[in-house]
């Protein structure tokens, strides 16, 4: 079925609610395992029914967020989901407590009794209030950026619009550009120092209800960190900062050469990688997708069949129109068996990635598709990003096609961006942190702890008031995880690291890479992080020496690429 066809209706709650509660109480009475597995079963298919509803109304709402009914359904489900989750958990302890509890683990595994247990600790009845009021932040966030429209040379512009003229080759034009952006923020200033002051109180106040000492560990618990810790996390960081920075360093000191800047450069400057222009994909969305359909359908029989799947349904929403919410994500539309990616194409080296990154998502999902329980289709978000990340580095072989005479350049840019953004993507792990250990801070106490942080992650920058909504350290706003999804970010970090393993596999043997990626992927999400990556013969992030080998060879492979000819 076509995606334009899924039908949507909204849900008598109470019917809902009534339901949930019939099979709680048949689970509980079941006498036997047979008779507690068809119960089980049957919650599954209502779990997958209303999963497909929300995701529905999120996914219409995204594509425009002016349509006024699916604005007023997101509104509806910002407030039933906590509703429902009171009934979920009542579900959770009966599975917890029930007599076939073993006959279930062997059939279906114990993992999802160790989520169950770490579901228990991420919900109370006394708590519903906030997370509605969370909900409800997050999206007047997410749709005060999609409401942007921003003047720039004569034309109005979303912030997914204006990117490209952030990357522009002309130094007035982008400077010009990232300032109109900034400005923007700007004018914003007080509703996002407003929105997130709120969030950040409202989730200290679900943490402490719950009886944390505020809102990091509940953080970790929604997350499911089930294989590593906040200590773990701490090692990752420190590793990033002995090991990545300098090599980013290296990258962006080289950068500045090629441009003629003075280092360490503008955030403007920054973001231009070569004096000729950053990489650009030379088709139209259209050609993209279909160079698209070519890579999967050469790569495997397995990934051509599924790509196939996805442009048939209609489930790849990619072009970036008013309204339509910025970002791009996968999600899976329960009832159909089917992932769905949404982006904003923009003429940029993203559009590529969008093809590679969410459609690995995507693919890992389609793989796992009839997973039984249904939350063994997606592993941990960490090993997610593992599927995406590796995946645009299997797509390179197929490069030329989208980027033609730019592919060495594409090569060159792909690699170093991997070893740039950790360092970013860690230090918005350490500032998320450092707010909830201290929620009572000023939004501006908020704006000085990332600028500090970016001199220790991200010294390339230089903070001289060209741009000030960047050089005061107020960036971090325009990074949405930040407000929709705390804790997440790190998860970036984690992946990028196990893809350049990934990355390293295929310059040697890339047909033992991608046996080393289906034995990953097929997996889903039946074992912890830490289990899938050794059961595919991946290292661990946490190990150090992981860290310390990746970046040595990426450093060395970047050092002796050949830029000759390119500007």
């Amino acid at each position: 079925m076509k995606f334009s066809e899924m039908p949507y209706e909204r849900p008598d709650l109470q019917a809902l609610k009534d339901q949930l509660t019939a099979l709680t109480g048949r689970l509980r009475c079941a006498k036997d395992y047979a008779e507690a597995k068809q119960v089980f079963l049957e919650n599954e298919e209502l779990g997958k029914h209303i999963e497909t509803q929300t995701t529905l109304a999120s996914i219409r709402h995204d594509i425009d967020t002016r349509d006024e009914f699916y604005d007023a359904e997101v509104s509806f489900w910002n407030g039933a989901m906590p509703e429902l989750e009171e009934y979920s958990q009542a579900w959770t302890k009966a599975m917890l407590e029930s007599p076939y509890r073993e006959d279930f683990s062997r059939e279906y595994g114990d993992l999802m009794f160790v989520k169950a247990e770490m579901a228990l600790k991420t919900f109370s009845p006394e708590i519903i209030p906030e997370l509605q009021k969370e909900n409800e932040l997050t999206t007047r966030y997410e749709k005060l950026l999609a409401s942007a429209q921003i003047p720039f040379e004569g034309g109005t512009y979303t912030l997914a619009q204006l990117e490209p003229f952030k990357k522009d080759a002309d130094d007035a034009r982008r400077l010009a550009a990232w300032k109109a952006e900034g400005q923007w923020y700007k004018e914003q200033q007080a509703e996002l120092d407003e929105l997130y002051d709120q969030l950040v109180h409202v989730r200290d106040a679900m943490g402490r209800k719950l009886g944390y000492d505020g809102y990091t560990e509940l953080g970790y618990y929604r997350m499911e960190r089930n294989c590593y810790t906040k200590e773990d996390i701490e090692k990752f960081r420190a590793a990033v900062v002995k090991y990545l920075v300098p090599v980013a360093d290296m990258i962006y000191r080289r950068q500045a050469e090629r441009l003629g800047k003075q280092y360490p450069m503008s955030f403007a400057d920054n973001a231009l990688e070569f004096r000729s222009g950053n990489p650009r994909p030379f088709g139209t969305p259209q050609e993209i997708l279909e160079q698209g359909r070519k890579f999967y359908s050469e790569l495997s029989p397995e990934t051509e069949q599924f790509f196939n799947e996805m442009l048939a349904s209609g489930t790849l929403d990619v072009l970036s129109t008013p309204g339509k919410a910025g970002g791009g994500y996968c999600t899976s539309i329960a009832d159909y068996r089917i992932p769905f990616i949404f982006a904003n194409f923009n003429g940029t080296q993203g559009d590529v990635e969008v093809i590679t990154h969410e459609a690995g998502h995507a693919f890992a999902a389609w793989m796992n598709r009839d997973r039984v329980p249904e939350e063994y289709i997606w592993p941990g978000m960490e090993a997610c990003e593992v599927h995406s990340m590796s995946m645009e580095f299997f797509a390179w072989l197929w490069a030329e096609g989208f980027f033609g005479e730019d592919t060495r350049k594409f090569y060159y840019s792909h690699l170093a961006s991997a070893l740039k953004f950790i360092p970013y993507g860690t230090m918005v792990d350490h500032f998320q942190h450092i707010v909830f250990e201290r929620p009572q801070m000023t939004p501006r106490e908020r704006h000085d702890v990332w600028k500090e942080l970016l001199g220790v992650y991200m010294p390339w920058m230089k903070l001289d008031g060209e741009i000030p909504f960047y050089s005061e350290g107020e960036g971090w706003q325009r990074q949405h995880h930040i407000y929709s999804l705390p804790f997440y970010y790190i998860d970036y970090c984690l992946a990028q690291t196990v893809s350049l393993q990934f990355w390293a596999r295929i310059q040697s043997d890339r047909k033992d890479a991608w046996k080393h990626y289906m034995a990953y992927t097929k997996q889903g999400g039946s074992r912890v992080f830490t289990e899938l990556l050794k059961n595919a013969g991946l290292d661990s992030p946490f190990d150090e020496n992981c860290l310390k080998g990746v970046c040595g060879q990426a450093k060395a492979w970047l050092e002796s690429f050949d830029l000759k000819g390119i500007l």
